[in-house]
């Protein structure tokens, strides 16, 4: 078979005093951090949607890159290309991992019956890959958002017609999860919201949205598919309101609708951003709740008001991202790059540098972390902070056995209390400094 990326050679690990700008510096798959491989604590993944099919097009101008791979775009011998070429991509970069939607893998069709046929087809195909290869499926998901008819969302769609054909590519899109292995399924209501209330039935909209998410796990269950079910909260973009705002708004929306025991969250650090939170924020949140299930490892750009999608490249975020991973024990799911270059960026050895980059910014980040877990400063302070709780009377809080009544006879006998120790949250800074520097 033609290679298609010829001059992007097996990328390895040569360290951090290479000038090699194919190789990595960092990301040395074989080392062990805290008992573990780096290859085990980061199970990276290549987003279909974004390497082979995203190609610089914005709103003001077409496609800079040539993601045609040697076919005809719109047919399936191009759908077949792309399989190659990412397979490829995947062997030279030591990628583990590939995360699809359903009308990324081939052209969508005016009939679904055909729409169908061509993903059997080209399933086919990329599990003789993936038997070749030992590449695995990360996750699966429904494109639930591209096509005009979900406009108005697909859960909380107006529309019984189209809602009913959100639940037809579910249930394709969770038949193809299985076939490949996927390990997660992953729900990202980009339309799932409102313009403006003023036409807006929202809890009509979130049940039909609850109703559907629990048909995908009563059949995914019936197939065999015993991985998480995931959501990806957003804020806005495209809607003005998304109904899963954020970590804390979907954890809320699951429980109340009984579906907190199979779904868990996959966090975007963009998307966390575009929540006025920080990456690690939006991590922390969903680990105390248990849900800390995925990422989506990209970044965004402070000064840009959407979702840019940039490659990792800020240490320090990607420090406290596997700090918070580490001391939560870990992924359900793995590291998707989420990721597309810049538009000006337009080579296959561009595709090649943004993943490099964005592998050896976590492999830094995972030693880093480890770092700071080890020093301990940091978790000591946090411990001693809270250590008056560790009282007699601290203890009876925690456990819920205090009343009012006996609290506010202490506080009389009391008077006023002293301060609280001081948050040193400039001590706490300088220690970070002092590991990430060092």
């Amino acid at each position: 078979m033609k290679e298609l990326f010829p001059n992007i050679p097996q990328i390895r690990y040569e360290g951090k005093d290479s000038k090699n700008p194919l190789s990595f510096k960092y990301y040395d798959a074989h080392r062990v951090i805290l008992g573990k491989t780096m290859q085990e604590h980061l199970p990276f993944a290549m987003a279909w949607w974004h390497n082979l099919c995203a190609a610089g097009t914005d709103m003001f101008g077409r496609d800079t890159a040539d993601k045609s791979f040697g076919a005809e775009k719109g047919t399936m011998e191009h759908a077949k290309a792309k399989v190659d070429a990412g397979f490829e991509f995947m062997q030279k970069l030591g990628i583990d991992y590939f995360c699809f939607h359903d009308v990324d893998l081939v052209p969508e069709a005016d009939d679904i019956k055909e729409t169908n046929r061509r993903l059997d087809q080209i399933t086919d195909y990329m599990l003789e890959k993936m038997a070749a290869t030992g590449i695995k499926c990360l996750w699966g998901t429904a494109n639930l958002f591209s096509n005009p008819r979900y406009m108005n969302g697909a859960g909380s769609t107006n529309s019984v017609d189209v809602y009913c054909f959100a639940a037809a590519q579910i249930k394709k899109a969770l038949d193809l999860t299985v076939k490949l292995g996927g390990k997660g399924y992953v729900f990202w209501g980009g339309r799932e919201g409102y313009e403006t209330l003023l036409n807006t039935d929202m809890k009509f909209e979130q049940e039909n949205i609850a109703a559907l998410m629990k048909m995908a796990v009563d059949y995914g269950r019936s197939i065999g598919f015993t991985g998480d079910f995931y959501i990806e909260p957003k804020p806005k973009e495209p809607m003005k309101h998304q109904y899963d705002f954020d970590a804390a708004t979907a954890i809320g929306f699951l429980r109340q609708y009984g579906l907190d025991k199979d779904f868990k969250m996959n966090i975007e650090a963009n998307h966390a951003t575009l929540a006025g939170h920080t990456f690690q924020h939006e991590l922390r949140v969903s680990a105390i709740n248990g849900m800390l299930g995925s990422i989506d490892a990209n970044q965004g750009d402070l000064l840009l008001g959407w979702d840019t999608d940039e490659f990792p490249a800020n240490v320090y975020e990607t420090t406290l991202c596997m700090y918070e991973v580490l001391k939560a024990g870990g992924l359900t799911g793995g590291f998707n790059f989420d990721a597309k270059n810049r538009r000006p960026s337009y080579t296959a050895e561009d595709m090649a540098y943004a993943y490099i980059l964005g592998m050896d910014t976590f492999a830094l980040g995972l030693i880093k972390a480890a770092e700071i877990l080890e020093d301990g400063r940091i978790d000591a302070f946090v411990r001693e902070r809270y250590a008056s709780f560790e009282s007699h009377l601290g203890q009876q809080i925690r456990r819920g056995e205090a009343t009012l009544e006996q609290l506010a006879q202490i506080a009389d006998e009391m008077g006023a209390p002293a301060l609280p120790a001081s948050g040193r949250q400039e001590y706490l800074q300088s220690i970070m400094g002092e590991i990430m520097f060092r």
